[in-house]
């Protein structure tokens, strides 16, 4: 079984996260796989837009804490970021369509798509600072970029989701609506893109997201050295037991 999936759909495509017995959480072998996908669908001229939906009953739960406490980091510090996809280069729109919940690294992923259609009831959230650690994969950066900061901080700092009703409210999801009619709503809004002409929607799209990504790079230069940090400090290590074990952490604040 891969862990990434590609349906085609006229000049849409559909990626599909792979792992819903994991509740999709990103891996290192996710994180390959997603890479070695988008690849496949940037090189192929037929496709214009893609839809980002995830099997099963979750979106994305994020990183894998198993895997995370093993040793692997699916591509936390690579330039495309978390799950080889986070801060990829692309160039065609990516519509996200989420159910369940878009966790973590999930809702990191998220953050990184062009348009949001959400089921009813889905939670966004980053809860990272419940296992000692931080939005690493880009929510430190965007989300305050996205929604009010004293939402952001709440959000950030807390580590509680909000549902869909509130994401669509805040501007971070295009249309919330009933779980049977999600992928469909997403394709259809990819197929009215792919409608129009490509060359047009991929200047358009480049222009957009350059006006929203000012002296990203330098964030993510500051990102990357707190996440050293926090990657081998005693409580990133506590989170990610606690979390197996399903007991409370205990702090060290190191």
């Amino acid at each position: 079984m891969s862990e990434i999936e590609i349906e085609r759909e006229g000049h849409v495509a559909i990626l599909w996260l792979n792992r819903p017995d994991r509740l999709n959480a990103v891996n290192e072998a996710m994180t390959k796989a997603m890479r070695a996908a988008l690849t496949e669908i940037e090189q192929d001229g037929s496709l214009r837009a893609l839809v980002l939906a995830g099997r099963g009953r979750v979106f994305c739960a994020g990183m894998d804490l198993a895997a995370f406490a093993a040793g692997e980091r699916p591509g936390l510090l690579d330039p495309d970021r978390f799950a080889g996809f986070a801060n990829a280069q692309r160039s065609k729109p990516v519509i996200a369509a989420v159910q369940g919940a878009a966790l973590a690294g999930g809702f990191e992923i998220v953050l990184a798509c062009d348009m949001v259609v959400a089921a009813e009831g889905t939670k966004f959230g980053l809860p990272e600072v419940k296992r000692g650690l931080f939005p690493a994969g880009g929510g430190t950066i965007r989300l305050p970029r996205r929604i009010p900061p004293v939402l952001a901080n709440e959000m950030l700092l807390t580590g509680e989701p909000i549902e869909a009703s509130r994401a669509h409210a805040l501007g971070l999801v295009n249309r919330v609506v009933p779980a049977d009619d999600l992928v469909g709503t997403a394709l259809d809004l990819a197929r009215r893109i792919a409608e129009n002409a490509p060359l047009a929607v991929r200047s358009a799209l480049a222009l957009a997201r350059d006006a929203g990504a000012t002296a990203e790079a330098e964030l993510w230069a500051a990102n990357d050295a707190l996440w050293r940090r926090v990657d081998t400090s005693d409580d990133a290590l506590e989170g990610a037991r606690a979390f197996a074990e399903k007991r409370a952490p205990v702090w060290k604040g190191r």
